[in-house]
């Protein structure tokens, strides 16, 4: 199979659809692999690296989109990306299609086998494609809200973790899994006062055995929120719904209430975010203030730690690519019922049924398509 990498476009997206020795893994079993030139140099991913494993190098995207049967992105593809899909190629990255009713009908349009990273499972449950992207996002996330709670950012001045005579900075966690958990094992080093909220009394109680009196475990619902929320200094909004927009469970009229100054990171963001007042944000102009309390909505925070969530990212998605490029996309489909929980669009029908829900398709079940 031939197999395009092209460099991403998206506002400060430094990551890349395969490392090198990711492209090996493909030539090394005979398939044919087109990377744009400079895709990995902004992360120390030389040309010359990936020559070395028998890539070949494309002056633009154009010609991969042309040539390649299958494309590997990190991020979603862009508008002017989505028009050079055509029908019967196949598109393996990222998509968060839910919130995103512009990219679902051009991607319907085009025709195009649209896998998605983030909703293929793992065999022992979760979302292995996803995770290392949540892990380093929660753990940017508490990193984001400590540098914008500094006054020079706008923030109220604090310091997480206090000083000895002076109380520590209060963090929420909204929602205890991936996500959660990395920006609470950062909180809990800052030395700051934790409080994790979740729906999973047994995810609550796993925490506090390894944690104690380190942090505050609390069932979540509308009124523990709140009362989280308003005595907050930092929120991390850390709620996921498989494929399908996040819940908005914090209200405009309750971030209206909360401290001045105070920050919320919404890590739901790809997914339409988990706050009323969020809306996607980039790293070139990362926050805005709304009632008094600052919010950051990056819709790509690995991008800002690229080498490290590009390496991460490959190892969790290298093996699919394998299969694909092998098999083709019906038989590793069918081969793997963990991968086909990855097909979102699929030659002209939506074939994810939240994403379908949510947008008003008629849902088409994988199984029905590859029949």
């Amino acid at each position: 199979m031939i197999v395009g990498v092209p460099k991403e476009i998206k506002n400060h997206e430094y990551r890349v659809g395969m490392t090198p020795s990711s492209v090996r893994e493909l030539t090394s079993r005979g398939h044919q692999v087109l990377v744009q030139k400079n895709a990995g140099t902004e992360i120390g991913l030389t040309d010359e690296q990936y020559k070395a494993v028998g890539a070949e190098l494309v002056e633009n995207a154009k010609e991969i989109f042309e040539r390649a049967e299958m494309i590997v992105k990190v991020k979603e593809p862009q508008p002017v990306e989505c028009a050079m899909l055509r029908p019967g190629q196949i598109l393996y990255t990222y998509l968060h299609l839910a919130p995103d009713p512009e990219q679902t009908a051009a991607l319907v349009k085009s025709g195009a086998i649209c896998i998605a990273y983030e909703t293929i499972t793992g065999a022992n449950g979760g979302l292995p494609l996803l995770a290392p992207m949540s892990e380093v996002a929660g753990r940017m996330a508490i990193q984001a809200g400590a540098a914008h709670l500094e006054k020079s950012k706008g923030g109220m001045g604090l310091l997480l973790g206090g000083v000895p005579g002076v109380s520590p900075a209060h963090i929420v966690i909204i929602g205890a899994g991936v996500v959660g958990t990395n920006a609470m094992q950062m909180a809990v080093g800052t030395g700051a006062r934790v409080t994790v909220l979740d729906k999973s009394v047994d995810r609550l109680r796993q925490l506090d055995l390894v944690y104690g009196n380190r942090i505050s475990t609390v069932y979540s619902n509308a009124q523990s929120i709140e009362e989280a929320v308003l005595s907050a200094d930092l929120v991390i909004g850390g709620v996921l719904v498989p494929g399908a927009a996040a819940p908005k469970l914090v209200s405009r009229d309750l971030i209206s209430r909360m401290k001045k100054g105070a920050v919320v990171v919404d890590v739901a963001i790809d997914q339409g975010g988990c706050f009323e007042t969020s809306h996607a944000t980039t790293h070139a102009e990362p926050t805005y203030l709304v009632d008094g309390v600052i919010h950051y909505c990056v819709a790509n925070m690995p991008g800002a730690v690229a080498r490290t969530s590009t390496f991460a990212l490959n190892n969790a998605t290298v093996g699919h690519a394998v299969a694909l490029a092998s098999k083709g996309w019906k038989q590793a489909l069918r081969d793997d019922v963990h991968l086909r929980n990855g097909l979102n669009v699929c030659e002209g029908q939506v074939t994810y049924e939240a994403v379908a829900r949510d947008l008003g398709y008629q849902y088409v079940a994988a199984d029905d398509v590859l029949r």
